[in-house]
């Protein structure tokens, strides 16, 4: 569910990598404040690019301070705050108790329960201000997980459902002209971030014995270059949505992360399989 929405910073100025950095230390500050201190350990760079994404179309009066913390304890560093941050901070914080369930319930993970009873409060605070997120979030990811559960589960409903779930996440504000489209962009991350999960999982999967929506798949003769071409028809559809928006602010930026971004751990894994490939001829 988080991780593959971030930027690749060896092509970005000093500029914009301090200006991200602010987005992403905004939405840190943001979750200190709204859900307290040990909160942040559920800090991604998924809802950073949420926050500069909503920041960028809504042009929200938006506050600029410098602070030290934790993981800065001597040096200042910059961060911005605004309402869309705020949001970006909640939406953080649902999306990290779900992730900790699921851990919890895929593997009996210790640090999946641990997550869920340090999340609890800041799941019933995101549910107050954000009935309808907080609701399409859990009813996806119910849908999600029954659906797993069956003998032969739908691959194609089961991204539609991880679409579902981060579309909804991607609208604060619903009655606006403009949140079709955000859905859109949503929905078709949330599907190519559900494909990615299950492809870069695929081997440990199988190891552990959990499920892996990508095993009916697997014996296709030309699976690796299947598995490729749907996460770039996948990928296409959020783009095709986020080039309707009408962005100027942050708009380098934020193309980085969803033409390139999003396939550095794709590229990583890639390289990484290749090079144990041509250790194991030689």
């Amino acid at each position: 569910m988080f991780g593959y929405v971030s930027p690749v910073l060896s092509v970005m100025t000093e500029e914009q990598k301090q200006r991200y950095r602010s987005f992403y230390c905004g939405v840190c500050h943001a979750l200190r404040n709204r859900f307290g201190q040990a909160c942040r350990v559920s800090l991604s760079n998924d809802m950073a690019f949420l926050a500069m994404l909503l920041t960028s179309l809504y042009e929200p009066d938006t506050g600029f301070a410098k602070s030290r913390c934790a993981v800065h304890p001597v040096k200042t560093h910059p961060f911005l705050s605004s309402p869309m941050i705020d949001y970006a901070a909640d939406m953080n914080a649902l999306l990290f108790f779900w992730k900790c369930r699921d851990q919890r319930m895929d593997d009996h993970s210790l640090a999946g329960s641990a997550g869920e009873k340090l999340f609890r409060k800041a799941l019933d605070q995101v549910r107050s201000r954000w009935p309808a997120q907080a609701e399409a979030v859990e009813t996806a990811l119910t849908e999600l997980w029954q659906e797993e559960a069956k003998s032969a589960p739908d691959p194609d409903r089961l991204c539609n459902l991880s679409g579902n779930m981060l579309g909804a996440v991607f609208i604060p504000k619903p009655e606006d002209l403009w949140s079709p489209v955000l859905r859109d962009v949503g929905a078709g991350l949330g599907r190519f971030i559900y494909w990615m999960d299950a492809w870069e999982d695929y081997d440990d999967d199988l190891k552990k014995g959990r499920f892996n929506p990508l095993t009916v798949y697997r014996g296709r003769p030309d699976y690796e270059d299947f598995c490729r071409e749907t996460l770039e028809l996948l990928i296409a559809d959020a783009a095709r949505s986020f080039e309707i928006l009408p962005l100027e602010q942050d708009l380098d930026i934020l193309r980085n992360i969803l033409y390139s971004g999003v396939w550095q751990r794709y590229y990583l894994k890639t390289e990484r399989k290749h090079g144990k490939e041509v250790a194991h001829a030689e």
